[in-house]
């Protein structure tokens, strides 16, 4: 018996039916770029390095290439914040704040243009800034969080004090009793609901971390479920879940830890163990067929933690990989919508 398809399988299924009318695989894709060079959310210098790192290998002209418009609005200017002493177990929480408040600004301006938001990190602590404006552009969204670590401590169990290690805590809903007013977070308000979470790639979790990601209820795929049913299986469930109770606007939030160091050494929490370059495509090629994709973060690429030119160089391409991927590219090949052979 033929298995019923669900929502998402017949809007890409419908989608794929379009773009064969046409005779080839393209779709408009307008990218509104905006870099945050941000590291306080986290202890090692040079994560504030990664937007230009990834702009440096080719990032707008390759999009540009497969048929996007762009519009790259450049990098957000971050002040120190001083003093800044920790509050309670958190550190640095008035730069992290102050931050966020003004990506969010930002992320809500590129929505508004009428560009998918594409942020380039700068560390995770980000995400709370750049999902939050999202949010407040154009209402409820779906998160999909690639990620070798859940970031979904609240201040008040955070081991370690790191905010970049707490975003997902601020965003959700179901957390919001838990989270004490920070300074300069006021402006903050959650806006993600569990129901509408999505893990990939988790394998570093601290226990307080666990007993939340339980607690609240959220969907997770672990490295051990990503071995067990395969990156296609994973994702098809994920978009099942998120569609459910109807499709909403993804925003897909993309660790490069959430791959092998072995892939993207130039990181700063690395675990090993993780995905495959093949499985990262991958998830930004599902995500970018099924049309919903509003906004896209990559994050912790940092070009002082890599032992070598080569392995920022190696990092740095497959973040740009998987952007392409998010914004159409196939690997079994693009042309422009236009291309006819020369005749003889």
């Amino acid at each position: 018996m033929r298995r019923a398809r669900t929502p998402l399988q017949l809007l890409v299924t419908s989608a794929e039916r379009h773009l064969h009318r046409r005779g080839h695989h393209h779709q408009e894709r307008s990218v509104g770029i905006i870099g945050a060079p941000f590291s306080k959310g986290q202890p090692r210098d040079g994560v504030q390095l990664g937007p230009d790192a990834i702009r440096a290998e080719g990032l707008v002209t390759k999009l540009r290439a497969q048929g996007c418009t762009v519009k790259d609005y450049g990098n957000l200017a971050f002040e120190d914040v001083l003093p800044d002493e920790p509050v309670g177990r958190v550190k640095r929480a008035r730069a992290v704040g102050e931050a966020n408040r003004r990506l969010s600004e930002a992320v809500r301006a590129i929505k508004r243009d009428g560009h998918t938001a594409l942020m380039l990190g700068g560390d995770h602590s980000l995400a709370i800034g750049s999902v939050h404006g999202h949010a407040a552009a154009v209402g409820d969204v779906s998160l999909i969080w690639v990620d070798a670590h859940a970031d979904i401590n609240t201040p008040l169990s955070t081991p370690t004090g790191n905010m970049h290690g707490q975003p997902v805590s601020y965003l959700l809903h179901e957390l919001r009793p838990k989270i004490p007013v920070l300074p300069n977070f006021s402006w903050m308000t959650s806006c993600v609901s569990a129901k509408r979470l999505v893990y990939i790639g988790l394998r570093d979790l601290d226990p307080e971390e666990h007993y939340i990601v339980k607690l609240a209820g959220v969907k997770a795929f672990s490295m051990t479920q990503v071995d067990a049913l395969g990156i296609g299986r994973v994702m098809e469930e994920t978009c099942d879940f998120l569609c459910k109770d109807g499709a909403k606007p993804i925003h897909l939030s993309y660790d490069v830890d959430a791959l092998d160091p072995a892939v993207t050494p130039a990181t700063g929490t690395p675990v090993p163990g993780g995905l495959t370059y093949r499985e990262g495509v991958y998830i930004a090629e599902h995500l970018s067929n099924t049309g919903l994709l509003s906004a896209v973060d990559v994050v912790e690429v940092n070009p002082l933690a890599g032992s070598s030119e080569q392995d920022v160089r190696r990092t740095a391409g497959v973040a740009l990989d998987i952007l392409l991927g998010c914004f159409g590219r196939l690997r079994e090949g693009n042309h422009p919508p236009d291309f006819r052979l020369p005749d003889a």
